[in-house]
């Protein structure tokens, strides 16, 4: 167990490509699945792995952050010693580089007691148990660890993902970006492992030359000049950096074998609870391989959907390949096909929203059609 480590999570991803869900919220704490947030699958992870000292530094719309992960009980990271720890700017900063967020709190890790660091953003969504990649990084006597994923289909998916160059050694030679260009490629999971003194270094190291925005460019920026080395992951994972990938995790999670894989395979995933009544199926409803959260009241027809919580779905509407967010009233004759549709929404009667598979229409927090 990995006792001697630290999580730090790092929120300062890319949003360019799912902005009609991050208007109000950071990606980490975008709902998913029916009852979860994205950032449960990293912070999960780590406390399955045996870390209990994670700190999550973000800068921009933090408040729906702060409210899910709250003191990290769902996490067992409520400690007097260790535990959960969330640096924030405040609004008049909300720009500033995540390397000065580091750097304004580099007192964090002076007198924490561990010894080493894995970095983490929360979008990569995986079940994965750190211990294989930790010891692997100990026992290769390297500077850095970058977790990667092998794909064969770069041209459909982990567009805009960074990619890693490396030879048979496992040696990482060179940083990219995937354009689409090729299948076959190294996707870096924007995981990476290293002492916490390389870590400290590598921030006093930018903020003295005025290099690098991020910690993450600063790393693969050391390349050139650190022995930095590869572990591959082969589970399932996807990376949530776009409307069109979000639509397809989550329909993936209707497959049994990937939910069993994601929810499962290297520990349970968890999250904040909140007491509800059970779902209410009434008379004339049908529901075919979906995902129900509980509070709902269901009245209509549901088809390979995703509901949340407390959302009220009236007869007479039919609701396929849909994502709903909780808080949601489908009224009586609606018929909603790839949609997403975000929270406190009420759809009017009758109404008809068609997307595609590939760009599926997303409805905004609080709209009323």
């Amino acid at each position: 167990m990995l006792k001697n480590y630290i999580g730090v999570l790092m929120l300062n991803e890319q949003e360019d490509n799912i902005k009609s869900l991050t208007k109000s919220r950071p990606i980490a704490s975008i709902p998913i699945g029916g009852r979860y947030r994205i950032i449960d699958f990293v912070l999960s992870n780590m406390v399955n792995s045996g870390i209990h000292n994670i700190s999550i530094f973000t800068n921009t719309k933090s408040r729906s952050l702060v409210d899910h992960v709250g003191s990290g009980k769902p996490w067992d990271l409520d400690r007097k010693i260790n535990g959960l720890f969330l640096f924030n700017l405040s609004s008049e900063r909300a720009q500033a580089r995540d390397i000065d967020i580091i750097s304004n709190n580099m007192e964090y890790f002076y007198r924490t007691k561990q010894d080493y660091v894995i970095i983490a953003s929360s979008y990569m969504l995986c079940n994965m148990d750190y211990n294989e990649a930790a010891k692997y990084f100990e026992e290769s006597g390297s500077d850095i660890t970058i977790i990667y994923k092998k794909t064969n289909i770069g041209k459909k998916e982990f567009i805009n993902s960074n990619t890693l160059y490396i030879n048979d050694e496992n040696k990482v030679l060179s940083i990219g970006k995937n354009i689409g260009a090729e299948d076959k490629l190294n996707i870096s999971t924007e995981m990476f492992i290293m002492k916490k003194t390389t870590l400290i270094s590598i921030v006093n190291k930018c903020i003295q030359t005025g290099d690098h925005n991020s910690i993450k460019a600063a790393i693969y920026n050391s390349v050139s000049k650190l022995n930095v080395n590869a572990y591959e992951f082969t589970g399932y994972l996807q990376c949530v950096n776009s409307i069109k990938n979000y639509f397809k995790i989550s329909m993936d999670m209707l497959n049994t074998k990937i939910t069993k894989e994601l929810f499962h395979s290297k520990g349970l995933i968890y999250t904040k609870s909140k007491d509800e009544a059970p779902t209410k199926y009434f008379n004339g409803s049908k529901v075919n391989n979906s995902l129900i959260s509980n509070g709902c009241i269901l009245k209509g027809k549901i088809d390979k959907s995703i509901i949340s919580r407390r959302v009220t779905v009236h007869a007479g509407a039919e609701i396929k390949n849909c994502i709903i967010f909780q808080n949601c009233e489908i009224k009586k004759g609606c018929k909603l096909t790839n949609v997403i549709i975000d929270k406190n929404t009420i759809i009017r009667e009758n109404t008809v929203l068609e997307g595609d598979e590939e760009f599926p229409v997303v409805i905004e927090k609080k709209f009323r059609t």
